[in-house]
């Protein structure tokens, strides 16, 4: 795994170039002002309003480059036209759960339900094979209300196997927390 290797390229429809890669230093401004926009939408992530500073996603980003290096996470920026648009990874867990990557994929608002979350999912899903040795088992979890999300996660062939009754708050009410897992090898 280099850093900032292009893994994938293509002109969209409307002429834009789309292009996923793996993260570098240099990328923690775009980062931190992404999840932070991310957060102010109160989406369906963890952060909710809460704001990141450039030291914390600073730090972040060094942790993910170590564990990177180590083969313990794969992540994936998405960029449209020079503007960070998508953020995808997965985490190996440790000890007697190092057979277990833990995955997360956002996107932008602008450009929610145009095929970018499956192209990222497969490409990452992709690259998590071809770099994380341990991966046995991938789990994830997700907003009840989430449907596209749900949706995606079962095309790529997740299975819930747990769901916790209102186990996220979400926009200041309560919301199911959707367990899922996907046997990798």
């Amino acid at each position: 795994m280099i850093r900032g290797k292009v893994i994938f390229t293509k002109t969209t429809k409307q002429g834009k170039e789309l292009v996923i890669r793996y993260p570098k230093r240099t990328d923690a401004k775009g980062m931190c002002d992404y999840i932070n926009t991310l957060s102010k939408e109160r989406t369906f992530i963890r952060s909710q309003g809460e704001k990141i500073t450039l030291e914390e996603e600073r730090a972040y980003l060094r942790g993910q480059l170590t564990k990177m290096k180590d083969r313990q996470a794969v992540q994936l920026l998405v960029f449209l036209d020079d503007r960070l648009v998508g953020i995808a990874g997965v985490n190996m867990k440790d000890k007697i759960e190092s057979h277990i990557g833990s995955l997360g994929i956002s996107l932008d608002q602008k450009i929610r339900g145009e095929g970018i979350g499956t192209l990222l999912m497969d490409v990452l899903l992709r690259e998590s094979k071809k770099y994380l040795p341990t991966l046995k088992t991938l789990i994830l979890s997700v907003f009840g209300q989430n449907k596209r999300a749900l949706s995606l996660y079962k095309k790529f062939g997740f299975t819930e196997y747990g769901k916790l009754p209102e186990g996220v708050r979400f926009r200041n009410l309560f919301d199911d927390q959707v367990l899922m897992y996907k046997k990798i090898r």
